[in-house]
Formats: structure tokens, C-alpha cells, sequence
């Protein structure tokens, strides 16, 4: 074999080696669940993002929970039994509203126990998923965030506080549009939160909670911690289980997408447990 042999089969191992790395660690995560699932007799759904790369040029692109992500988590769900416990881990910046609560109104109407594990942040729209679950999880310097609409790079409370101190003749009229649909996002979000709160808080704290988190008062990106989500009312714990910390290793960031949603699908849950 001469050298241009050997460099060309050096190229290819070479190109194949990050394809090869990702398929191992897939692996070792869906063995991981499958451990997970058999120990604590719970369905487990991980809704992770990280800022990824795309192909060789390394353009970053930043995920975050879109329609494809919710379409996935209630397929999940759908085929889980109603009776049985759901643990969701999420590790994310958030994203669109509407799917965010479709998974949360679909995580809200399950008879089994549900809960979401944070064990690093979720933010935005991962809150708004996690308000929706029986219990929240999270690891001591995890936080979430406040879930107050944003409309482009506006946050609706501030639209709507531009529009009520004022002169309405001295602002342009695409903004004061923009200040009606906030008005709009902000209490539309806030009766669905009332809505998901109010069987787990009862209905004056869920009112309390779904004003508190919607109404501006922090900036959007203000980190609320387990100790401060707490003293706000709400139902956390930091007893966040080694396994779940231990599974979260396996999701370096990648240079090659994945799917944003991982489960094990029934007949590779039975595998699972055979091994």
C-alpha cells in the first residue's frame, strides 16, 4: 500500500472520528436512561440545548425549545402510561411560548406524579415547563427565571410601561401596537400560569405567582435560585439525585446537531432492562 493510499484511509478515519465519538456517547446515554427509568420506575424525558456548531465552519447556532421539541415531549408522554412517573430534565434558555405550554399543559393534566430536574438552569420557558410539574428539582446553584413575554427584543411589561407614563401623541404608532399585543401576551400568559398553578398552590398563591413571574420586575435573564424560588412559594427541592448530574456529563457541547429531545422509545426500554 503507498503513501496516497494510506493518507486518503488516514482522511477518512480522521472524518469519521466525530461521527464515530457521537454515536458512543448516544449510547452511553440511552443506557444511562434505561439504568434511570429501571431504578426510580419513572419515565424520563430530557429536553436539553446548547450553543452547537455547524459542520466544519463552526458556525454557532443557538437551540432553544421550539414546535419540534413539544411535538416530541407529548409523543413521549402520549406513550407513557397515565398512572406512571414522569422525571423531565431540562437544561435550557427557553423559547417559544407556545410550545412551552403545550408541554406544560400536557405535563399539568397527567395523573402520575411528575417532576422536572434542573440541574444547571431553565430559564424562561423551561420555568414556565417546570411551574407546570408537581414538584421542581433542582441542584444548589441552579435557577430559573421570570416568564414575562418578549415581543422581538422588547420585553412586554416595559412596552406597556412606555404606553402608560407616556404622552400616547409623543410615541410612534408601531410602538404603541407593539404596547397592545403586550398587554395582551402579558395577561393571556398569566391566566394560562394561574391555570397550571392553581392545583398544586391553590387559587391565591397561583394568582400571586403567575402576576409575580409575568409582570416585569426583574429583567429577563434575572437567575432565580432554588433558595429565592423558596421564599417566592414555590414547591423545590436541591435533593437533586447523582444520576441525573451524572447524565448531564454526557451532553458535552457537541460539533454536530442532535435531537433536542431524548426518550427511550418502548422497545428500547425493554432492551434496556433485559441488559
Amino acid at each position: 500500500m503507498d503513501f496516497n493510499s494510506l493518507f486518503w484511509i488516514f482522511l477518512i478515519i480522521i472524518s469519521l472520528q466525530p461521527l464515530i465519538s457521537q454515536k458512543l456517547i448516544n449510547s452511553a446515554r440511552q443506557r444511562m436512561i434505561g439504568r434511570i427509568e429501571k431504578k426510580r420506575n419513572s419515565r424520563v424525558i430530557l429536553i436539553v440545548h446548547r450553543q452547537e456548531s455547524i459542520g466544519l465552519l463552526g458556525i454557532p447556532l443557538v437551540r432553544y425549545i421550539n414546535m419540534e421539541d413539544s411535538e416530541a415531549v407529548l409523543r413521549a408522554l402520549e406513550t407513557t402510561e397515565l398512572e406512571r412517573p414522569v422525571d423531565i430534565v431540562l437544561h435550557t434558555p427557553g423559547g417559544l411560548v407556545l410550545a412551552a405550554l403545550q408541554i406544560a399543559r400536557a405535563i399539568n393534566r397527567r395523573k402520575g406524579k411528575v417532576r422536572v430536574i434542573v440541574p444547571h438552569y431553565a430559564m424562561s420557558g423551561g420555568t414556565l415547563i417546570a411551574l407546570a410539574a408537581n414538584e421542581i428539582v433542582m441542584s444548589p446553584f441552579a435557577v430559573l427565571g421570570p416568564i414575562d413575554p418578549q415581543l422581538g427584543n422588547y420585553p412586554a411589561p416595559s412596552l406597556v410601561k412606555l404606553r402608560n407614563e407616556k404622552d400616547i401623541n409623543k410615541i410612534d404608532d408601531n410602538i404603541l401596537i407593539l404596547a397592545d399585543l403586550a398587554q395582551k401576551a402579558i395577561d393571556q400568559l398569566r391566566a394560562s400560569v394561574e391555570e397550571l398553578l392553581s392545583e398544586n398552590y391553590g387559587p391565591e398563591k397561583a394568582k400571586e405567582l403567575s402576576a409575580l413571574l409575568t409582570e416585569g420586575r426583574w429583567t429577563h435573564d434575572y437567575p432565580i435560585t432554588a433558595d429565592y424560588a423558596k421564599t417566592l412559594g414555590l414547591k423545590v427541592s436541591t435533593t437533586i439525585p447523582d444520576e441525573f448530574l451524572a447524565l448531564m456529563s454526557m451532553y458535552p457541547q457537541p460539533t454536530r446537531t442532535r435531537p433536542n429531545v431524548e426518550y427511550l422509545e418502548r422497545g428500547n426500554e425493554k432492551m434496556a432492562k433485559m441488559q
